[in-house]
């Protein structure tokens, strides 16, 4: 879980509430609601289409380390090999 503090969180929820009323999904939704806010709202340098690019693949890793691999391990104790 990316680390802000709560008040930030609380600032910032409300867009997934929004997201769930749009029924944003993950299958092009998602993908083309990140390009284009990275399109239109990330400076264009090097460096922070660099940090946007970086946020993104932390956020990817941080989803496999607590909710697949949680998810993977429960399944394998399920269907022993």
């Amino acid at each position: 879980m990316p680390y802000i503090e709560q008040s930030r969180r609380d600032e910032i929820d409300y867009i997934l509430k929004e997201m769930e009323e749009c029924k944003i999904e993950a299958n092009g939704d998602l993908n083309y609601l990140l390009f284009k806010y990275a399109k239109y709202n990330i400076p264009l340098s090097y460096n922070s289409i660099k940090n946007y690019i970086g946020e993104l693949r932390q956020c990817a890793s941080e989803i496999e380390r607590v909710i697949l691999g949680p998810y993977e391990q429960k399944k394998s104790e399920e269907n022993p090999v």
